[in-house]
């Protein structure tokens, strides 16, 4: 009896195992990903189809505030701050809500981008932005509810919304130029303290050119005005390292000094040690 209990079990789950079906979903979802100068922007959203419906101003009422799609909310992301009808979006990810209407769309940025549907009422401290676009329309059926990324240059792109026969784009515009220059005028100014600093410590844990790491190190610690007892420590070494124990020495106790202000510890044994051991 209970090997064929055990039999129709087995049977019963089996069945149930290949009885199961994958069927497409009607609003199946999609991902968009942009790079617009050097910000990238990635779109994720549901795309619910027409099905011989009437869209806008029927499925998608007219005055209301519409997610942007189907099931969860539709959300963009950007890598940094952009701006959106003359107001600044920072980096991060927000929802698109919209407000359809027949020649006019009112498309808002909504910091608050988790979860399914639009909110009954908006919540004004969580609009990061909002811009009005106007409605072109199109000669022929959009049957697929798509969103797009249109007219991309090194400064802006436009993202569009598509569905029946009704094209809403909505122009942001990118930092890039902003971005390049600060990196032309920080390369063309030379490398910084941290620049050399980092350099030279490399140098010396990495057994390479200690004359170079030496070198690095006085460049860095000359541009700051007060150097800390652990970049003089790291300072002290590659003197020692190049067999300058003197030197070694003397920065070292400018090191100690400082250690010794700021209480810590470990630094006041560690430079001790080494004056100790340089004086030998």
């Amino acid at each position: 009896m209970k090997k064929l209990l055990l039999i129709t079990l087995v049977f019963v789950m089996s069945y149930t195992v290949n009885a199961q079906i994958q069927t497409p979903a009607p609003s199946p979802n999609a991902k968009l990903e942009q790079v617009v100068g050097l910000t990238n922007v990635a779109i994720e959203y549901s795309r619910p189809a027409m099905r011989g419906r009437a869209i806008y101003g029927n499925l998608v009422p007219y005055g209301k505030v519409w997610r942007t799609g189907a099931n969860l909310r539709t959300t963009i992301t950007f890598s940094d701050d952009v701006v959106v009808g003359g107001q600044t979006l920072k980096a991060g990810t927000y929802a698109i809500f919209t407000i359809p209407e027949a020649n006019r769309w009112e498309v808002i940025f909504y910091s608050e981008y988790e979860g399914g549907g639009a909110p009954q009422e908006l919540d004004e401290t969580k609009v990061a932005a909002r811009v009005k676009a106007d409605v072109m329309p199109l000669g022929m059926d959009i049957q697929s509810f798509t969103i797009s990324i249109d007219d991309v240059t090194n400064e802006s792109a436009v993202i569009g919304i598509l569905w029946e026969k009704s094209y809403v784009g909505v122009k942001f515009e990118v930092p890039t130029d902003k971005t390049v220059m600060a990196g032309i005028n920080r390369t063309m100014a030379g490398p910084g303290a941290n620049d050399y600093f980092a350099s030279a410590v490399y140098y010396l844990n990495a057994g390479k050119d200690l004359q170079q790491a030496k070198e690095w190190m006085d460049k860095a610690i000359s541009m700051r005005e007060k150097p800390a007892f652990w970049q003089l420590r790291q300072q002290s070494l590659i003197y020692a390292a190049t067999g300058d124990k003197k030197g070694a020495i003397k920065i070292a106790e400018k090191s100690l000094e400082l250690s010794k202000e700021a209480g810590n510890g470990d630094y006041v044994k560690m430079n001790t040690e080494s004056i100790a051991e340089w004086k030998q």
